[in-house]
């Protein structure tokens, strides 16, 4: 059932009353949430506006249903800012999953490295479509290093953090401890295909919220055995920054 946790969501539902009521429908039965937010982050391009994960928590707050929203993100070490950003999660109540980003170096360093050649290129470029590439496109990009090389440039950073297997483990976890009946998932990524089929196949609802063209088409499969999908547009007023919400 849908109270408000304050006089902003209220003012906001009364107007939207339809969505209130469908996600009375979603949140129906004993709810956990899994948001894997670096996954979920990046659809603001897509959406044209952000999340608000403090608005996000109220909003969520006012189902009654929903027993924990469990939140995915690494961070930074020694980054002031990002361990900030976790620190704020934290503090608005999420249950908290987060371990250090990996920041790995690739050396695009082209000195000793023909116009023709491909040693570089394969560290970035698949080798199926650099078989495709004319001999003038692999001179054009071994170029393009060239010229990050002569600004001084021999390396670049690439960041990894992914919770797929905790994200896994934790939605069978709370499968098998059988206390849920509707598993909410934010993400899009199709390595949660198994641990969603496996959750259909025990007869719980599985709810994937996301927004058009960021569902894997594994996922979007999955609706043949009940998996739902929710789009998280129709959130936006209750969810956004506020200043985008008077856009």
């Amino acid at each position: 059932m849908f109270s408000p946790k304050t006089e902003k969501i209220k003012g906001i539902a009364k107007d939207r009353q339809e969505v209130i009521c469908k996600l009375d429908s979603v949140f129906n039965a004993k709810t956990r949430i899994y948001i894997d937010y670096a996954n979920v982050r990046p659809w603001s391009n897509k959406l044209g506006w952000h999340i608000d994960t403090k608005r996000l928590k109220q909003f969520l707050d006012s189902f009654n249903t929903i027993e924990a929203i469990n939140f995915y993100n690494g961070y930074i070490e020694g980054n002031q800012q990002s361990e900030k950003e976790i620190k704020e999660i934290e503090n608005q109540k999420y249950i908290v999953r987060t371990k250090p980003v990996k920041i790995m170096r690739f050396s695009i360093d082209a000195s000793s490295v023909s116009l023709d050649s491909t040693a570089l290129l394969n560290h970035f470029i698949k080798r199926s479509l650099l078989r495709k590439y004319e001999v003038s496109t692999i001179e054009y990009l071994n170029e393009r290093f060239k010229d990050m090389n002569r600004k001084g440039e021999y390396y670049i950073e690439d960041r990894k953090c992914n919770f797929d297997v905790e994200i896994g483990v934790d939605m069978l976890l709370d499968l098998h401890l059988g206390k849920i009946g509707t598993f909410v998932l934010w993400s899009g990524d199709s390595d949660f295909t198994d641990p969603l089929q496996r959750i259909l196949r025990e007869g719980k609802r599985a709810i994937l919220f996301a927004t058009a063209g960021r569902i894997s088409r594994e996922l979007s499969d999955l609706r043949r055995s009940g998996l739902e999908i929710f789009d998280i547009g129709d959130l936006k007023e209750f969810i956004c920054w506020l200043r985008e919400n008077r856009a």
